[in-house]
């Protein structure tokens, strides 16, 4: 007797698989099993239970399916009787004058900012369903340096705010455009084009100066900003969009644009709604007395401006009413305050920060308000 029939004597019969695990193993072999009486029907039957198709399969989601909304039925009816209970109790004491200011103003910027982010995302799916590649490659100027001015000038056509133009951008990168020709884009469309131009017009009646600077110098700090980004951007900053399966993978082209809009409005939208608890929560926090200490030096005055047009995030369309009540700050101060706010923001940020990355829009966003503040600076001591 040799050493392996000693092995298996001492062992014993090995125990066989079970059937579910005989199928399982049967299945991955390609090997189905066969049909007929006595353990191969067990088996048979086993499997056909087993099978994501099967009826007793079907009972078992189903079952699961059920207990699950119970439990959550019931979880929502607890909350829902809590909230009716305390609700008023609560909204009584919480809704205070400072809650209500700040309910005002985070209200004022998401409905100001909500169209026009519909508006970027509709364009965006477009781009990125209908509009081929090609048609980019023959637009702009293969080179950088020459195709920043080009996507900056072209800013002029997107008639929006600033929460249009980051949706805008990402598709622009996803279909092939250099990133420093895409960013020159975003921030040029929301402070040249015609709406904002006109509302100048009227916020400042008399004064083409002002419409002039804010045209000059908007798209200075657009284009510098993107000579920038060509020369010292590093790759590993910037976050690109994915690339979104086309028509040919996904269906058709009216799917791939349904996608598109529907991932772009919820994924900016949430950013909207952080940027504009953030300015509101500001607004409400420091009061106007603080403000008014810096209205009697030009220079602190212009930084002022600027850094109040990062927090108070009024639309592009908007903000020029806003800079003419201030009357009490000098021409350049107010120019500031244009140029800044359609480029930096704190909801800008926020959807910089979700589309690109927040490596990128912490070092964009900081070197776009430097440039942007010498930039109003200096077409306002030329100009005003």
């Amino acid at each position: 007797m040799t050493m392996e029939h000693v092995l298996s004597t001492l062992a014993g019969p090995a125990t066989p698989p079970s059937g579910a695990v005989r199928f399982r193993l049967r299945e991955a072999q390609g090997i189905r099993p066969a049909t007929g009486r006595g353990t191969r029907g067990v088996d048979n039957q086993e499997y056909a239970q087993s099978r994501p198709g099967s009826v007793a399969h079907a009972i078992r989601l189903t079952t699961r399916a059920l207990a699950y909304g119970v439990v959550g039925g019931a979880a929502l009816i607890v909350i829902a009787t809590v909230a009716s209970v305390l609700g008023p109790v609560l909204a009584l004491d919480l809704y205070t004058p400072p809650v209500a200011a700040w309910w005002t103003v985070f209200t004022a910027v998401v409905v100001q900012g909500v169209p026009f982010l519909v508006l970027g995302t509709l364009v965006s799916a477009a781009i990125g369903a209908f509009v081929p590649q090609k048609v980019f490659r023959r637009l702009l100027p293969r080179h950088q340096a020459l195709a920043v001015p080009v996507a900056g000038a072209a800013g002029v056509v997107l008639p929006g705010c600033e929460c249009a133009s980051v949706p805008v951008a990402g598709s622009l990168m996803r279909r092939g455009v250099a990133p420093a020709a895409a960013l020159a884009f975003l921030l040029s469309a929301p402070a040249i084009n015609p709406v904002v131009l006109v509302a100048t017009s009227i916020a400042f009646p008399g004064s083409p100066a002002m419409v002039l600077a804010r045209l000059v110098a908007s798209l200075a700090t657009a284009v510098v900003m993107g000579w920038l980004w060509a020369r010292f951007g590093r790759d590993e900053w910037l976050r690109l969009p994915g690339t979104r399966p086309r028509d040919g993978a996904s269906g058709t082209r009216l799917h791939t644009f349904q996608a598109g809009l529907q991932h772009d409005f919820l994924h900016a939208g949430g950013f909207l709604v952080v940027g504009a608890a953030a300015a509101a929560t500001f607004s409400i926090a420091v009061p106007r007395s603080v403000l008014d200490l810096f209205t009697g030096s030009p220079w602190l005055s212009v930084l002022l401006l600027a850094v109040l047009a990062v927090v108070l995030c009024v639309c592009s369309e908007a903000d020029a009413f806003v800079a003419a009540s201030m009357s009490s700050f000098s021409p350049t101060a107010l120019l500031a305050f244009m140029v800044v706010g359609p480029m930096v923001d704190l909801k800008l940020i926020a959807l910089q920060a979700g589309t690109f990355g927040r490596a990128f829009a912490v070092r964009f966003s900081a070197a776009t308000w430097a440039v942007a503040v010498v930039s109003s600076v200096l077409v306002g001591w030329w100009l005003l």
